[in-house]
């Protein structure tokens, strides 16, 4: 019976013999996605000197990507499917480097929310159609989990190229470059995918429904931006009303969904336990990982006094350990068992995350760089595994709606981690105890007291600096325990939840 199968499977790949070639393209949108967000925590310091931000304002700039690109990717994933993916991902990664140079000359930090906010919009059409692409160019499993791999491989590439070539950039050049970079990326991808990339769409997609993308985005902006605030400023009625209609619009959302014959999001996704529980696995990871991951670039800088090409390099050992892991994952987890693999690799990010409350401004980087290489093999198992247990749970036609989902989890947990560890960070540092004539600009960031110690005397700047990155480093602490319970309870779900979920073997 199997070699019976056997002349099937390869009339059907070689179909597609340049499929390793367009899966390159796609490597190259997912570089220029993770290289953008990365850049941005090294740039922080800068963009905070330069174009002088609140707290609140440095927190949207870090967010409002994450938030826009949530509220979209759905709406963009089923839009690929309907119009084409391949048109998608071309519109959208040439939307992408025009608006970079936008993100690169902003003079506000009004100025940069909205260039942040467009980039959101270009970036949902993005990663849903690369992981959709793939979902429809690799019809074997072990070929598309390895495809998936790479995938997973180049975005934590992105993670380790990003601060690299960010920080030479910004020890040369001003902190725009950093958003200049996309622009050749984006030049290489546009003219290749062109030519490699097969275009593939559901024949029968149904409309797009306008009221559910206006549902969707509206629902998903206005219950994030609700937490955000609660967490900065406590739960106050504007917080409350702003929760409430979020939640009634994706209430909306959802009751529509189910009544409409080709709904936008086919809600049935969700009835497979695989496929609801990769997609939570998903969003708690980021989740507890993304406070850390925003601030310890002001760590490395701000903190220990690395320059940003230092700071670039120091956290290397996290992208060489996700690639790594991510290449192997989808044997490993044929080998083992899912739940085995994703369990395991979250639980390993929580205990790296819990050794990282131990970190002091004169912590020695073996430490640093040992719990940095494990978080990266953790969730490069874990990461890896859940995309291709999503991809795996639904039929090609649907690829694009379900990598929407993935990705939402994924951007989602990202604005929430800000929101949430992030306010941790920032409300312990703005208690912190200064010296007499310290500006109140200094208690907005660690960015501004850096700036603002350089016109104070030399005692009192020392005494501030120390005081204020003790501060700094304590909210650190708090939000990397956070950080690591929600891992370690993300993990103790997963086991639960991918029970007897298994990778296929064979189309």
């Amino acid at each position: 019976m199997t070699s019976a199968l056997r002349p099937a499977v390869t009339t059907e790949t070689e179909q597609r013999p340049g499929r390793w070639l367009a899966l390159s393209v796609l490597v190259l949108a997912v570089l220029l996605v993770a290289v953008d967000a990365t850049v941005l925590g090294l740039a922080t310091p800068y963009i905070s000197e330069d174009l002088d931000p609140s707290g609140t304002q440095l927190l949207w700039i870090g967010d409002v990507y994450s938030f826009v690109i949530a509220g979209l990717l759905v709406s963009m994933g089923s839009l690929g499917d309907r119009i084409g993916r391949k048109r998608i991902l071309l519109g959208g990664a040439t939307a992408f480097g025009a608006i970079s140079v936008l993100n690169a000359y902003a003079t506000t930090p009004e100025m940069m929310i909205a260039a942040r906010a467009l980039l959101g919009v270009a970036g949902a059409t993005l990663m849903p159609a690369t992981l959709a692409l793939i979902r429809n160019l690799f019809h074997d499993p072990r070929e598309r989990s390895l495809a998936v791999g790479v995938w997973g491989a180049a975005a934590s590439a992105g993670t380790a190229v990003g601060p690299i070539v960010g920080g030479f950039l910004l020890e040369h050049f001003w902190w725009g470059s950093v958003f200049l970079i996309n622009l050749p990326v984006m030049v290489v991808l546009v003219l290749v995918g062109i030519r490699t990339l097969p275009e593939s769409r559901n024949p029968d997609p149904g409309p797009w429904d306008l009221a559910s993308v206006v549902l969707s985005l509206v629902g998903m902006i206005a219950l994030v931006y609700a937490v955000k605030e609660a967490a900065a400023h406590g739960l106050t009625a504007v917080t409350a009303a702003a929760a409430l209609f979020g939640a009634a619009a994706l209430l909306g959302f959802v009751r529509r969904q189910l009544t409409m014959p080709k709904p936008l999001l086919d809600m049935r996704l969700f009835r497979s336990r695989g496929f609801s529980g990769a997609v939570l696995a998903d969003l708690l990871t980021v989740l507890g990982m993304s406070g850390l991951v925003f601030f310890l670039s002001q760590y490395l800088q701000l903190v220990q006094g690395r320059p940003p090409f230092e700071a670039g390099l120091a956290e290397l050992p996290a992208a060489v350990g996700a690639v790594a892991a991510g290449l192997v994952a989808g044997r490993a987890a044929r080998r083992h068992s899912v739940r085995a693999v994703v369990s395991g690799g979250l639980a390993a990010v929580g205990v790296a995350l819990a050794a990282l409350t131990t970190l002091s401004q004169s912590t020695g980087y073996p430490i640093l760089g040992a719990a940095l290489l494990v978080v990266g093999v953790g969730a490069g198992f874990s990461f890896t595994v859940t995309a291709d247990v999503i991809l795996s749970s639904v039929p090609k036609e649907q690829a694009g709606a379900a990598s929407a989902v993935s990705e939402t989890a994924y951007e989602l947990g990202a604005a929430l981690g800000i929101a949430l560890l992030g306010s941790i960070v920032m409300g312990v540092y703005r208690d912190f105890a200064s010296p007499a004539g310290t500006p109140a600009a200094a208690h907005e960031s660690l960015g501004a007291a850096t700036e603002a110690a350089k016109a104070m005397p030399a005692d009192a700047a020392a005494q501030m600096l120390t005081a204020a990155r003790d501060s700094f480093v304590h909210g650190l602490h708090l939000a990397s325990g956070a950080g690591a319970a929600v891992l370690l309870v993300t993990a103790a779900a997963a086991w639960f939840l991918l029970r007897d979920q298994r990778l296929e073997s064979a189309p």
